[in-house]
Formats: C-alpha cells, sequence, structure tokens
C-alpha cells in the first residue's frame, strides 16, 4: 500500500469486494474503531469544492435525529450537474433540495445507527443498484434521506456504461432488488417498466444481449434475503414522487 498521510488510515483487501462490499469492509473498520456518528463516501476521483462541508453534514445530523443518509450534488469541471445525477423523477433543476427516495453513490453521507439498524450495504450487488438498495431499507425503517444540493462534490463527467459489466450487473441487480424488497404484486410492474426502459434506452446490440443476460441471471438467483417493504413505505416514497414501480 502507496504511503497514506498522517492521520489516514488504510485498509487492503486481498480481492475486489466491489462498491458494496468495499464500502462495508470501510463501515465495520469504522465501527471497530467507535465513537463515529456518521460515515461519509466520496468516489476517488471526486473532490469536495469546499472546505466545511464536513461540518455542514455534521449540524445537518445534529438538528434532525431522523435524518439517515445525505446525498451530495455531483457537478462536473465545468460546474453541470448531469441529470441521471438528480436523484428525482422528471427533475430539471438540480439545485432543488428536498427528502428522496434514492441517493447518488458519488457522495454522500450516513448516519451510521441507520446503518447499524438497515445491515449496511447489499454486498451480492457489487456494482449498480446498491445505494437504491440501501435507501429503500433506510426509507422501510423510517429514516430520512435527504438530496443537499448545497453539498457539491466535483466528478469528471463519465457514463456508467464505461465499465464493461454495466448492463450485465445493472438488469441482475434491478431483479434482485425487486425480489428482496418489493411487495409481490409490485414486482412484476417494477421489472416490466424497467424492461420498456431498457430496450428503448440501449443503443447497442451487445449492450441489450449483456442487459437480458443479466436479468435473467437476476431471476434465476439470489441477492439477498427477502424482507419486502411495508405498503405504508410505498405510499411514503409515491408522496415523495417516486412510487417504486419506476
Amino acid at each position: 500500500m502507496a504511503d497514506l498521510p498522517s492521520g489516514v488510515s488504510g485498509v487492503e483487501l486481498a480481492e475486489n469486494l466491489g462498491v458494496s462490499g468495499g464500502r462495508n469492509v470501510a463501515w465495520r473498520t469504522l465501527r471497530e474503531l467507535g465513537d463515529i456518528d456518521v460515515l461519509v463516501d466520496l468516489d476517488d476521483d471526486g473532490l469536495l469544492v469546499d472546505s466545511d462541508v464536513i461540518r455542514r453534514i455534521a449540524d445537518l445530523y445534529e438538528s434532525d435525529g431522523r435524518l439517515g443518509i445525505v446525498s451530495f450534488r455531483i457537478a462536473d469541471e465545468t460546474g453541470e450537474t448531469q441529470r441521471r445525477h438528480i436523484p428525482r423523477l422528471r427533475a430539471k433543476d438540480p439545485m432543488r433540495r428536498g427528502q428522496v427516495t434514492t441517493f447518488l453513490g458519488g457522495g454522500h453521507a450516513l448516519s451510521m445507527r441507520m446503518l447499524e439498524q438497515t445491515g449496511g450495504w447489499p454486498d451480492a450487488f457489487f456494482f449498480t443498484h446498491e445505494e437504491t438498495d440501501l435507501a429503500w431499507r433506510a426509507l422501510d425503517a423510517g429514516w430520512d434521506v435527504l438530496y443537499e444540493p448545497a453539498l457539491v462534490l466535483r466528478h469528471p463527467k463519465t457514463s456508467p456504461a464505461r465499465h464493461a459489466v454495466y448492463y450485465r450487473m445493472t438488469a441482475r441487480n434491478r431483479v434482485w432488488l425487486a425480489k428482496r424488497h418489493l411487495p409481490a404484486l409490485l414486482i412484476p410492474v417494477y421489472l416490466g417498466v424497467w424492461t420498456v426502459l431498457a430496450v428503448a434506452r440501449t443503443r447497442s446490440m451487445p449492450g441489450l444481449r449483456a442487459w437480458l443476460a443479466g436479468f435473467g441471471e437476476g431471476v434465476r438467483s439470489s441477492g439477498g434475503e427477502r424482507r419486502p417493504m411495508r405498503w405504508s413505505t410505498v405510499l411514503r416514497m409515491t408522496r415523495l414522487r417516486r412510487p417504486p414501480v419506476v
């Protein structure tokens, strides 16, 4: 492991555990240290542009005992926020603050108490949709998820499809997400909607074939224990303008 600055602790892993597994290792390492209330995750190619971000995060959590997750705004080198980085449906304004039903993996803060109650990240997911899996469990447990655009992470403008496994894991994990957390009546609706969207949005045949293969893998395999959310959580998400069918 490369030399690290004073005050920084590194954890070297023997194998690549993916986004979910790696974050769980970090969470458990911090938990062993004790006396930590909030965990902050940042992409390795991201930059916090303001010097007071951590203090502002601490103030948010101190003022709201049910705050589980804070999602940062992600902006590229020009200050632009891509549409896919706004955690709302049909939203064009990246500066609108408020409660949401999912969050951005590139920059966010997590309550340690919330992680203890929900069980952390879904290890099996490896990459894609792990944030939504955690957010749904947090919402079902009564925690709030806040999008705070004043907290900015500068991140290079990229496409998630740059990863070779993107299409397969996106489809597989989408199925796992539904099987793990949705009431039985909503599973076919959710997966039907996303199948139509995937076919409409995927611009290459290799990408579509990989997506369909991942979908089949998700149907055949398990992404973890099934714990369907309460119908009251479905209603809450609907009131937040993102029912768990899209």
